[in-house]
Protein backbone atom coordinates (compact mmCIF):
# COMPACT_ATOMS: atom_id res chain seq x y z
CA UNK A 1 0.00 0.00 0.00
CA UNK A 2 1.82 3.44 -1.06
CA UNK A 3 1.24 6.74 -2.47
CA UNK A 4 1.04 7.55 -5.93
CA UNK A 5 3.19 10.25 -7.72
CA UNK A 6 0.01 11.82 -8.19
CA UNK A 7 -0.57 12.17 -4.19
CA UNK A 8 3.52 13.23 -4.29
CA UNK A 9 2.86 16.02 -6.54
CA UNK A 10 -0.60 16.73 -4.70
CA UNK A 11 1.30 17.53 -1.44
CA UNK A 12 3.99 19.55 -3.44
CA UNK A 13 1.13 21.57 -4.41
CA UNK A 14 -0.62 21.99 -1.31
CA UNK A 15 3.24 23.26 0.23
CA UNK A 16 3.43 25.21 -2.71
CA UNK A 17 -0.03 27.38 -1.54
CA UNK A 18 1.30 27.02 2.04
CA UNK A 19 3.33 30.38 0.74
CA UNK A 20 0.18 32.30 -0.42
CA UNK A 21 -2.49 30.69 1.87
CA UNK A 22 -3.57 31.80 5.37
CA UNK A 23 -2.28 29.11 7.59
CA UNK A 24 -5.31 27.39 8.37
CA UNK A 25 -6.44 26.94 4.94
CA UNK A 26 -2.93 25.47 3.93
CA UNK A 27 -3.39 22.56 6.94
CA UNK A 28 -7.27 21.76 5.67
CA UNK A 29 -5.82 21.04 2.01
CA UNK A 30 -3.22 18.87 3.73
CA UNK A 31 -5.81 17.58 5.78
CA UNK A 32 -7.91 17.03 2.72
CA UNK A 33 -5.18 14.83 0.50
CA UNK A 34 -4.03 13.07 3.28
CA UNK A 35 -7.46 12.11 3.98
CA UNK A 36 -8.10 11.27 -0.24
CA UNK A 37 -5.10 9.18 -0.37
CA UNK A 38 -6.02 6.97 2.59
CA UNK A 39 -9.66 6.34 1.05
CA UNK A 40 -8.37 5.74 -2.14
CA UNK A 41 -5.80 3.14 -0.99
CA UNK A 42 -8.85 1.44 1.27
CA UNK A 43 -11.11 1.25 -1.83
CA UNK A 44 -7.47 -0.23 -4.32
CA UNK A 45 -6.76 -2.63 -1.15
CA UNK A 46 -9.59 -5.66 -1.65
CA UNK A 47 -7.82 -8.64 -2.77
CA UNK A 48 -8.06 -9.14 -6.84
CA UNK A 49 -7.84 -12.33 -8.24
CA UNK A 50 -5.50 -13.18 -10.52
CA UNK A 51 -5.50 -16.00 -13.28
CA UNK A 52 -2.36 -16.88 -15.08
CA UNK A 53 -2.32 -19.35 -18.55
CA UNK A 54 0.70 -20.64 -19.57
CA UNK A 55 2.19 -23.77 -21.17
CA UNK A 56 3.72 -26.49 -19.11
CA UNK A 57 6.17 -27.29 -21.75
CA UNK A 58 7.93 -25.16 -24.38
CA UNK A 59 10.51 -25.60 -26.95
CA UNK A 60 13.62 -23.93 -26.98
CA UNK A 61 13.56 -20.78 -28.87
CA UNK A 62 10.01 -21.45 -30.39
CA UNK A 63 7.65 -18.22 -28.50
CA UNK A 64 3.98 -19.26 -26.49
CA UNK A 65 1.43 -17.74 -25.21
CA UNK A 66 1.30 -16.34 -21.42
CA UNK A 67 -2.00 -14.69 -20.39
CA UNK A 68 -2.81 -13.62 -17.35
CA UNK A 69 -6.28 -11.57 -16.52
CA UNK A 70 -7.66 -10.67 -13.26
CA UNK A 71 -11.34 -9.76 -12.22
CA UNK A 72 -11.50 -5.96 -11.20
CA UNK A 73 -14.00 -4.33 -13.71
CA UNK A 74 -11.74 -0.99 -14.44
CA UNK A 75 -8.72 -1.95 -17.04
CA UNK A 76 -7.01 1.28 -16.39
CA UNK A 77 -6.85 0.62 -12.46
CA UNK A 78 -4.76 -2.27 -13.05
CA UNK A 79 -1.59 -3.18 -14.15
CA UNK A 80 -0.14 -6.59 -14.61
CA UNK A 81 3.44 -7.11 -14.45
CA UNK A 82 5.20 -11.21 -15.54
CA UNK A 83 8.85 -11.05 -13.50
CA UNK A 84 11.49 -13.09 -15.99
CA UNK A 85 13.36 -15.57 -14.65
CA UNK A 86 17.16 -15.98 -16.45
CA UNK A 87 16.84 -17.73 -19.64
CA UNK A 88 13.59 -17.02 -20.12
CA UNK A 89 12.07 -13.89 -21.64
CA UNK A 90 8.38 -12.84 -21.40
CA UNK A 91 7.70 -10.01 -24.19
CA UNK A 92 5.78 -7.63 -23.03
CA UNK A 93 6.51 -8.16 -19.48
CA UNK A 94 4.45 -5.13 -18.30
CA UNK A 95 0.72 -4.44 -19.19
CA UNK A 96 -2.52 -2.66 -17.95
CA UNK A 97 -5.69 -4.33 -17.42
CA UNK A 98 -4.68 -8.06 -18.68
CA UNK A 99 -1.14 -9.18 -20.21
CA UNK A 100 -1.18 -11.21 -23.13
CA UNK A 101 2.43 -11.93 -24.11
CA UNK A 102 4.63 -14.01 -25.79
CA UNK A 103 7.38 -16.62 -23.37
CA UNK A 104 10.15 -17.84 -24.64
CA UNK A 105 12.53 -19.86 -23.04
CA UNK A 106 16.37 -20.26 -24.14
CA UNK A 107 17.55 -22.65 -21.82
CA UNK A 108 16.93 -26.40 -21.97
CA UNK A 109 15.64 -28.34 -18.95
CA UNK A 110 13.49 -27.43 -15.93
CA UNK A 111 12.70 -23.99 -14.90
CA UNK A 112 10.07 -21.99 -12.79
CA UNK A 113 8.59 -18.84 -13.50
CA UNK A 114 7.91 -16.49 -10.51
CA UNK A 115 4.48 -15.57 -9.69
CA UNK A 116 2.61 -12.49 -11.09
CA UNK A 117 2.54 -9.15 -9.28
CA UNK A 118 -0.87 -7.13 -9.88
CA UNK A 119 -0.67 -3.17 -8.98
CA UNK A 120 -4.32 -1.75 -8.71
CA UNK A 121 -4.79 1.83 -8.40
CA UNK A 122 -7.59 3.93 -6.58
CA UNK A 123 -10.42 5.60 -8.25
CA UNK A 124 -8.50 9.01 -7.11
CA UNK A 125 -5.19 7.81 -8.87
CA UNK A 126 -3.82 8.62 -5.28
CA UNK A 127 -3.27 5.62 -3.80
CA UNK A 128 -2.38 2.06 -5.02
CA UNK A 129 -1.64 -2.10 -3.28
CA UNK A 130 0.09 -4.15 -4.85
CA UNK A 131 -0.48 -7.93 -4.88
CA UNK A 132 1.21 -11.18 -6.12
CA UNK A 133 0.08 -14.22 -7.57
CA UNK A 134 -0.58 -17.59 -5.64
CA UNK A 135 2.52 -19.78 -6.24
CA UNK A 136 4.68 -20.37 -8.94
CA UNK A 137 4.74 -22.00 -12.64
CA UNK A 138 6.67 -24.90 -13.40
CA UNK A 139 8.12 -24.86 -16.88
CA UNK A 140 9.89 -28.04 -18.87
CA UNK A 141 11.96 -26.70 -21.52
CA UNK A 142 12.55 -29.12 -24.80
CA UNK A 143 14.88 -28.85 -27.35
CA UNK A 144 13.25 -27.70 -30.99
CA UNK A 145 11.19 -30.91 -31.46
CA UNK A 146 9.13 -28.26 -33.66
CA UNK A 147 11.80 -28.24 -36.46
CA UNK A 148 12.55 -32.10 -36.08
CA UNK A 149 8.65 -33.04 -36.09
CA UNK A 150 8.57 -30.42 -39.13
CA UNK A 151 11.10 -32.50 -41.14
CA UNK A 152 9.02 -35.75 -40.03
CA UNK A 153 5.98 -34.89 -41.59
CA UNK A 154 8.16 -34.10 -44.47
CA UNK A 155 9.78 -37.59 -44.34
CA UNK A 156 5.93 -39.16 -44.22
CA UNK A 157 4.89 -36.98 -47.27
CA UNK A 158 7.68 -38.33 -49.47
CA UNK A 159 9.02 -34.47 -49.64
CA UNK A 160 12.18 -35.38 -47.54
CA UNK A 161 14.29 -36.86 -50.42
CA UNK A 162 17.93 -36.53 -51.01
CA UNK A 163 18.00 -35.41 -54.44
CA UNK A 164 21.34 -37.94 -55.42
CA UNK A 165 18.97 -41.13 -54.33
CA UNK A 166 16.04 -42.13 -56.41
CA UNK A 167 14.26 -44.50 -53.98
CA UNK A 168 10.98 -45.97 -54.43
CA UNK A 169 8.33 -46.85 -51.38
CA UNK A 170 10.15 -47.18 -47.94
CA UNK A 171 13.45 -45.87 -47.49
CA UNK A 172 16.12 -48.42 -47.98
CA UNK A 173 17.26 -50.69 -50.50
CA UNK A 174 17.46 -54.00 -48.29
CA UNK A 175 19.17 -57.02 -48.60
CA UNK A 176 16.63 -59.81 -47.97
CA UNK A 177 15.35 -60.79 -51.34
CA UNK A 178 11.23 -60.90 -51.73
CA UNK A 179 10.23 -61.45 -55.48
CA UNK A 180 11.08 -60.51 -58.52
CA UNK A 181 8.48 -57.90 -60.55
CA UNK A 182 8.57 -55.59 -63.79
CA UNK A 183 11.48 -52.63 -63.94
CA UNK A 184 10.03 -49.63 -63.11
CA UNK A 185 11.65 -46.07 -64.55
CA UNK A 186 12.99 -45.35 -60.67
CA UNK A 187 14.21 -48.50 -59.88
CA UNK A 188 17.95 -48.71 -58.94
CA UNK A 189 20.05 -50.20 -61.16
CA UNK A 190 21.32 -52.63 -58.92
CA UNK A 191 17.90 -54.10 -58.42
CA UNK A 192 18.12 -55.33 -61.87
CA UNK A 193 18.16 -59.09 -62.06
CA UNK A 194 20.06 -59.73 -65.63
CA UNK A 195 19.13 -63.20 -65.59
CA UNK A 196 15.73 -63.30 -65.25
CA UNK A 197 15.74 -60.24 -67.95
CA UNK A 198 17.32 -62.32 -70.17
CA UNK A 199 14.83 -65.03 -69.73
CA UNK A 200 11.65 -63.19 -70.15
CA UNK A 201 13.15 -60.45 -73.24
CA UNK A 202 12.57 -57.54 -70.67
CA UNK A 203 14.14 -55.56 -68.04
CA UNK A 204 13.17 -57.32 -64.74
CA UNK A 205 13.59 -55.89 -61.15
CA UNK A 206 14.48 -57.57 -57.62
CA UNK A 207 12.39 -56.86 -54.98
CA UNK A 208 14.05 -56.49 -51.45
CA UNK A 209 12.72 -56.65 -47.74
CA UNK A 210 13.07 -52.87 -46.43
CA UNK A 211 15.30 -53.60 -43.43
CA UNK A 212 14.27 -52.10 -40.17
CA UNK A 213 15.02 -52.73 -36.48
CA UNK A 214 18.56 -50.88 -37.06
CA UNK A 215 20.53 -49.88 -34.48
CA UNK A 216 20.97 -45.83 -34.22
CA UNK A 217 23.18 -44.50 -31.24
CA UNK A 218 23.80 -41.30 -31.05
CA UNK A 219 27.12 -39.72 -28.81
CA UNK A 220 26.66 -36.64 -27.54
CA UNK A 221 30.03 -35.01 -26.75
CA UNK A 222 29.00 -32.62 -23.50
CA UNK A 223 32.78 -31.69 -22.78
CA UNK A 224 34.52 -27.94 -23.03
CA UNK A 225 34.75 -27.70 -26.45
CA UNK A 226 30.80 -27.55 -27.08
CA UNK A 227 30.29 -24.91 -24.48
CA UNK A 228 31.47 -21.98 -27.28
CA UNK A 229 28.36 -19.74 -27.69
CA UNK A 230 27.28 -19.55 -31.42
CA UNK A 231 25.27 -16.33 -30.56
CA UNK A 232 23.85 -14.78 -27.35
CA UNK A 233 21.49 -17.57 -26.60
CA UNK A 234 22.89 -20.83 -28.18
CA UNK A 235 25.99 -22.64 -27.89
CA UNK A 236 27.33 -25.62 -29.84
CA UNK A 237 25.44 -28.35 -27.38
CA UNK A 238 22.09 -26.69 -28.14
CA UNK A 239 23.13 -27.48 -31.45
CA UNK A 240 23.95 -30.52 -30.56
CA UNK A 241 21.39 -31.80 -28.70
CA UNK A 242 18.54 -30.51 -31.24
CA UNK A 243 20.07 -32.70 -33.87
CA UNK A 244 19.75 -35.41 -32.03
CA UNK A 245 16.35 -34.97 -31.23
CA UNK A 246 15.82 -34.90 -34.88
CA UNK A 247 17.70 -38.15 -35.68
CA UNK A 248 15.87 -39.50 -32.85
CA UNK A 249 12.57 -38.58 -34.24
CA UNK A 250 13.70 -39.43 -37.68
CA UNK A 251 14.77 -43.63 -36.59
CA UNK A 252 11.03 -43.89 -34.84
CA UNK A 253 9.63 -42.54 -38.43
CA UNK A 254 11.46 -45.22 -40.57
CA UNK A 255 11.33 -47.86 -37.93
CA UNK A 256 14.47 -48.31 -36.50
CA UNK A 257 15.99 -48.67 -32.82
CA UNK A 258 17.71 -45.09 -31.42
CA UNK A 259 19.63 -44.65 -28.37
CA UNK A 260 21.86 -42.05 -26.99
CA UNK A 261 25.05 -41.75 -24.81
CA UNK A 262 26.51 -38.51 -23.69
CA UNK A 263 29.99 -38.18 -22.52
CA UNK A 264 32.87 -35.73 -21.47
CA UNK A 265 35.68 -37.00 -19.39
CA UNK A 266 33.22 -40.17 -18.52
CA UNK A 267 29.79 -41.25 -19.68
CA UNK A 268 26.98 -39.21 -17.97
CA UNK A 269 24.24 -41.25 -19.28
CA UNK A 270 23.14 -43.95 -21.46
CA UNK A 271 20.51 -44.85 -23.22
CA UNK A 272 20.50 -48.29 -24.96
CA UNK A 273 18.71 -48.68 -28.60
CA UNK A 274 14.82 -49.46 -28.54
CA UNK A 275 12.19 -49.43 -30.61
CA UNK A 276 10.18 -45.96 -30.46
CA UNK A 277 12.89 -44.61 -28.59
CA UNK A 278 12.90 -41.04 -29.57
CA UNK A 279 10.80 -39.76 -26.90
CA UNK A 280 13.12 -41.39 -24.36
CA UNK A 281 16.25 -39.69 -26.41
CA UNK A 282 14.66 -36.53 -26.01
CA UNK A 283 13.79 -36.57 -22.16
CA UNK A 284 17.86 -38.11 -21.38
CA UNK A 285 19.47 -35.29 -23.10
CA UNK A 286 16.80 -32.48 -22.80
CA UNK A 287 19.03 -30.57 -19.36
CA UNK A 288 22.23 -31.72 -20.47
CA UNK A 289 24.88 -28.72 -19.83
CA UNK A 290 28.29 -28.36 -21.35
CA UNK A 291 31.64 -29.95 -18.25
CA UNK A 292 34.46 -27.58 -18.31
CA UNK A 293 36.83 -31.35 -19.20
CA UNK A 294 38.19 -33.00 -21.99
CA UNK A 295 36.14 -35.32 -23.57
CA UNK A 296 37.10 -38.98 -23.92
CA UNK A 297 36.56 -40.20 -26.92
CA UNK A 298 37.95 -43.33 -26.56
CA UNK A 299 36.23 -44.47 -23.43
CA UNK A 300 32.94 -43.44 -25.43
CA UNK A 301 33.87 -45.40 -28.39
CA UNK A 302 34.90 -48.62 -26.77
CA UNK A 303 31.41 -48.26 -24.55
CA UNK A 304 29.40 -49.10 -27.84
CA UNK A 305 32.30 -50.49 -30.20
CA UNK A 306 31.75 -54.14 -29.27
CA UNK A 307 27.77 -53.74 -30.17
CA UNK A 308 25.82 -54.94 -32.89
CA UNK A 309 26.15 -53.39 -36.10
CA UNK A 310 24.76 -49.66 -35.80
CA UNK A 311 25.14 -46.00 -37.17
CA UNK A 312 27.23 -44.39 -34.98
CA UNK A 313 26.05 -40.32 -34.86
CA UNK A 314 29.23 -38.25 -33.11
CA UNK A 315 28.07 -34.95 -32.12
CA UNK A 316 31.17 -32.95 -31.46
CA UNK A 317 33.28 -30.16 -32.27
CA UNK A 318 35.73 -30.25 -35.27
CA UNK A 319 38.83 -27.46 -34.39
CA UNK A 320 42.30 -28.49 -35.78
CA UNK A 321 44.34 -31.61 -35.37
CA UNK A 322 46.22 -30.95 -32.13
CA UNK A 323 42.69 -30.71 -30.42
CA UNK A 324 40.87 -33.63 -32.35
CA UNK A 325 43.97 -35.43 -32.16
CA UNK A 326 42.10 -37.96 -29.57
CA UNK A 327 39.22 -38.18 -31.96
CA UNK A 328 41.20 -38.95 -35.04
CA UNK A 329 42.95 -41.86 -32.55
CA UNK A 330 39.65 -43.37 -31.47
CA UNK A 331 37.36 -42.78 -34.64
CA UNK A 332 39.05 -46.36 -35.88
CA UNK A 333 37.78 -48.41 -33.06
CA UNK A 334 34.04 -47.75 -34.76
CA UNK A 335 34.57 -47.61 -38.24
CA UNK A 336 35.83 -51.19 -37.80
CA UNK A 337 32.31 -52.72 -37.04
CA UNK A 338 29.71 -49.50 -37.48
CA UNK A 339 28.47 -46.86 -39.96
CA UNK A 340 30.00 -43.80 -38.36
CA UNK A 341 29.05 -40.19 -39.16
CA UNK A 342 31.21 -37.27 -37.20
CA UNK A 343 28.40 -33.95 -36.97
CA UNK A 344 29.76 -30.68 -36.43
CA UNK A 345 28.11 -27.23 -36.49
CA UNK A 346 30.18 -24.57 -38.70
CA UNK A 347 30.72 -21.18 -36.91
CA UNK A 348 28.54 -18.62 -38.47
CA UNK A 349 31.38 -15.75 -36.84
CA UNK A 350 34.03 -17.96 -39.16
CA UNK A 351 31.64 -18.01 -41.88
CA UNK A 352 31.05 -14.44 -41.69
CA UNK A 353 34.34 -13.19 -41.33
CA UNK A 354 35.58 -14.94 -44.94
CA UNK A 355 32.10 -13.99 -46.74
CA UNK A 356 32.50 -10.39 -45.68
CA UNK A 357 34.18 -8.08 -47.34
CA UNK A 358 36.48 -6.33 -45.04
CA UNK A 359 36.37 -2.75 -44.49
CA UNK A 360 39.56 -2.01 -42.41
CA UNK A 361 42.73 -3.32 -41.44
CA UNK A 362 41.25 -5.42 -38.11
CA UNK A 363 38.66 -7.12 -40.69
CA UNK A 364 41.62 -8.33 -42.79
CA UNK A 365 43.07 -9.90 -39.89
CA UNK A 366 39.97 -11.45 -38.76
CA UNK A 367 39.30 -12.87 -41.94
CA UNK A 368 43.30 -14.32 -42.29
CA UNK A 369 42.47 -15.96 -39.10
CA UNK A 370 39.49 -17.53 -39.82
CA UNK A 371 40.56 -18.86 -43.07
CA UNK A 372 43.21 -20.50 -40.94
CA UNK A 373 40.85 -21.41 -38.85
CA UNK A 374 38.28 -23.23 -41.28
CA UNK A 375 41.50 -25.07 -43.08
CA UNK A 376 42.19 -26.52 -40.02
CA UNK A 377 38.72 -28.34 -39.53
CA UNK A 378 39.18 -28.99 -43.02
CA UNK A 379 42.35 -31.07 -42.36
CA UNK A 380 40.27 -32.79 -39.62
CA UNK A 381 37.70 -33.85 -41.51
CA UNK A 382 39.74 -34.94 -44.34
CA UNK A 383 41.37 -36.97 -42.08
CA UNK A 384 38.31 -38.50 -41.06
CA UNK A 385 36.82 -39.13 -44.05
CA UNK A 386 40.42 -41.23 -44.63
CA UNK A 387 39.51 -43.20 -42.05
CA UNK A 388 36.11 -44.37 -43.21
CA UNK A 389 33.90 -41.77 -41.28
CA UNK A 390 31.39 -39.76 -42.45
CA UNK A 391 31.61 -36.15 -41.50
CA UNK A 392 28.86 -33.39 -41.76
CA UNK A 393 29.31 -29.60 -41.03
CA UNK A 394 26.01 -27.58 -41.30
CA UNK A 395 24.72 -24.43 -40.04
CA UNK A 396 23.53 -24.72 -35.98
CA UNK A 397 19.91 -24.36 -37.40
CA UNK A 398 20.22 -27.15 -40.50
CA UNK A 399 22.37 -29.40 -38.46
CA UNK A 400 19.89 -31.54 -37.71
CA UNK A 401 18.68 -31.66 -41.26
CA UNK A 402 21.77 -32.65 -42.31
CA UNK A 403 22.90 -35.45 -40.25
CA UNK A 404 18.93 -36.98 -41.00
CA UNK A 405 20.31 -36.61 -44.64
CA UNK A 406 23.21 -38.43 -44.09
CA UNK A 407 21.26 -41.38 -42.01
CA UNK A 408 18.90 -41.55 -44.92
CA UNK A 409 21.65 -41.98 -47.05
CA UNK A 410 23.33 -44.61 -45.06
CA UNK A 411 20.15 -46.74 -45.07
CA UNK A 412 19.04 -46.43 -48.42
CA UNK A 413 22.79 -47.82 -49.61
CA UNK A 414 22.18 -50.76 -47.09
CA UNK A 415 25.15 -49.46 -44.90
CA UNK A 416 23.36 -50.15 -41.46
Amino acid sequence: MTPTPRAAVAAFLVAALALLLPPPVSVLLAIVVGIATLVDIALAHPRVRIRRAVPRTLVRGVPAVLTVTTNVASAQRVQVRQPQPPDVEVIPPVATGALDARIVAYRRGASTLPPVSVRRTGPLSLGRCTFDGEGTAPLLVYPDVVAANRLVVALRRGQFRDPGLRTRGPLGLGTDFESIRDYLPDDDVRQINWTASERVGRPMSNVYRIEQDRDVVCLLDAGRLMSAPLDRRTTRLDAAVDAVTTVALVADELGDRCGVAVFDGEIRRRLLPKRNGGRAVVEAILDVEPQLVDSDYDLAFRTVGNAKRALVLVLTDLVDEAAARSLLDSVPVLVRRHAVVVASVRDPDLDAAVGTGPVSTHDVYEAAIAIDVLEARERVSARLRQLGATVVEAKPALLGEACARAYIRLKARARL
